[in-house]
């Protein structure tokens, strides 16, 4: 059986700026990140999650007491990160934050696992980051058994062994809902099949057409492995506006501003605004009116045959108020309009 299409937001608790221009301190963009939301909650989306930093440019350093914050002023909307960085973080705590956050939210906890694109984390925990494979794969061994199992063995490289341990507290009915998130790589679409796992198809630029292989690939290796493929989602970045105009005029100074910041970091040539209206039209970001952001959305639905998008809503240091703006619109006309193009399909 197919699953439910969802739509979720996504955020990494960008710094954003205040109406003077100047950057709100970290502190204030936190609990404006819970504000944006209770409004989603409101707005009946389906997931909000929450991205892991450890930089200037993004408030968010530990999603979890975040989210814990969102669960208790949040009634239905489902709750998780985007990504946990499992290779510099200990598996047994992680599963015991987010077994927390289930229980404050009464079962709407998700965790989305991945070794992340940014490696601040590695120096700032002490790990070496010539380890950076075989940290993720140990310990997402070691999750993996958290999350399916009550009682728990396990021996590896990097931790004394494990012998029938219990951890607490359990998730209280099911197993948590894991993901793992993907960049683009067929190792990590098996390892999401090996370990009976969601996959979170993270499309940040380019023709999403191009994942179309890693979602076939992750059906036929769940088929070959006895079992039905778990959840498929992309996590993409957008914004919505009341206009294509306005939205391109409201996103493209924050959109430069942050792919050039971290194109200096990586080597990436300065963008253009050609780059970026190409992005709109050809590639991998849901940026526009309503009935633009809609069609597109329906667009890739009907390619990839995933079953939720999350749109990464947070844009570089846009003000707060234009980000609850796009939030309303993809709640209350985007998902709609989705709904009624696929159904009419």
């Amino acid at each position: 059986m197919t699953p439910a299409l969802e739509f979720g937001l996504d955020t990494f608790g960008d710094v954003t700026t205040a109406s003077d221009g100047e950057l709100l301190a970290q502190p204030q963009v936190i609990r404006n990140v819970v504000e944006e939301a209770v409004l989603a909650d409101r707005n009946g989306i389906d997931f909000f999650g929450i991205g892991e930093h450890h930089r200037k440019d993004f408030a968010v350093s530990a999603p979890e007491v975040v989210l814990s914050a969102i669960a208790t002023r949040t009634n239905k909307i489902r709750l998780g990160s985007a990504v946990t960085v499992l290779s510099s973080d200990d598996p047994i705590r992680v599963f015991q934050r987010f077994s927390t956050l289930d229980a404050l939210s009464n079962g709407r906890a998700e965790v989305i696992l991945g070794r992340g694109s940014f490696i601040e984390s590695f120096p700032l925990f002490g790990y070496d980051l010539s380890n950076y494979e075989a940290l993720f794969e140990e310990k997402l061994e070691l999750f993996s058994e958290l999350v399916s199992k009550d009682v728990v063995d396990y021996e590896g490289g990097w931790r004394p062994p494990l012998k029938d341990q219990r951890i607490y507290p359990p998730i209280a009915e099911g197993r948590l809902k894991t993901w793992i998130g993907v960049g683009g790589s067929p190792e990590s679409v098996l390892r999401a099949v090996r370990y009976d796992m969601g996959l979170m198809l993270a499309i940040i630029g380019g023709d999403p057409r191009r994942f179309a292989p890693y979602v076939e690939l992750y059906r036929k290796a769940s088929e070959q492995a006895g079992r039905s493929p778990r959840e498929i989602g992309v996590h993409s970045p957008g914004y919505i506006a009341e206009s294509d105009e306005k939205a391109r005029r409201d996103l493209y100074p924050h959109f430069k501003k942050i792919r050039d910041r971290l194109g200096r970091e990586r080597g990436w040539p300065p963008v253009t605004e050609r780059d970026f209206e190409n992005e709109i039209e050809h590639g991998s970001l849901y940026a526009g009116s309503p009935e633009t952001v809609a069609r597109k959305i329906a667009g890739l639905v009907k390619t990839l045959g995933i079953s939720r998008l999350q749109m990464k809503y947070s844009a570089g240091p846009m003000e707060h108020e234009k980000l609850m703006n796009s939030i309303e619109l993809y709640g209350t006309k985007v998902i709609p309009l989705v709904r009624s193009l696929l159904a009419d399909a």
